[in-house]
């Protein structure tokens, strides 16, 4: 801000506006990338980069997600032993509530599994940690730190409670355990009910095709936007 705060970030047009803010630059970004011509980027690296230089599943071409994530956070690729520790940190955070499950069940199965997913995560808000700190009054300049542990426990839940979402239904709420021994694109697939080893493959790839939207994507700027409102 002090040293960039009065420079002009680019201009719009009133079509733009009415057609919700497409292509007009609105966030500082450094993730990630969509160029029109070369394609999407993370943290510099393009998806054959990824696919080359990072951890994979034995026998698999495609990076685990886990290593995606962990390049998107640090902006650059985990060791073997780095990569192993922040695997074993998501899966001890996987775990779901009692009462998230029980609401899972408890909803009719035509509802649709969006909705489904959007009421089961605002029901792991009660062990928001930052909700937590923020009533316990945590200076502002600690809230990444919480908001950071937040974040970590959703992404390692989501996958839990997205195929819970679907063994409702589509298979009568018959859930399927985590496996700690399968990464998280495999184990992904496993709770769906698929064993399929090109299965596991093709989640892993599309989870880390779509880790990141690039800059100014839709739902990094609604966050924006919700927090300031």
């Amino acid at each position: 801000m002090k040293e960039h705060g009065g420079k002009q970030a680019g201009s719009f047009t009133v079509a733009q506006v009415v057609g919700g803010m497409r292509d007009i630059e609105c966030m500082l970004y450094d993730t990630s990338l969509l160029d029109s011509m070369e394609g999407i980027r993370f943290r510099g690296n393009t998806i054959p980069d990824l696919c080359k230089n990072l951890q994979k599943a034995e026998g698999g071409t495609e990076p685990l997600p886990e290593g995606v994530l962990w390049t998107l956070l640090t902006g650059r690729y985990p060791t073997d032993a780095e990569f192993t520790e922040f695997q074993a940190d998501l899966k001890s955070r996987e775990a779901i509530p009692q009462r998230t499950i029980d609401l899972i069940k408890n909803l009719p199965r035509d509802t649709h599994p969006m909705a489904q997913l959007s009421m089961a995560l605002m029901s792991l808000q009660k062990d928001s940690l930052f909700a937590k700190a923020y009533q316990d009054g945590v200076h502002k300049s600690k809230y990444w730190e919480v908001c950071l542990e937040d974040c970590l426990n959703l992404l390692a839940q989501i996958p839990v409670v997205a195929a819970m979402v679907y063994r409702h239904t589509y298979h009568n709420s018959d859930f399927i355990a985590s496996d700690p021994n399968l990464d998280l694109g495999g184990n992904y697939a496993h709770m769906m009910g698929y064993s399929n080893a090109d299965f596991a493959e093709c989640i892993r790839g599309y989870l880390s095709m779509h880790s990141d939207h690039e800059g100014g994507n839709v739902s990094a700027h609604t966050c924006h936007l919700v927090g300031s409102a």
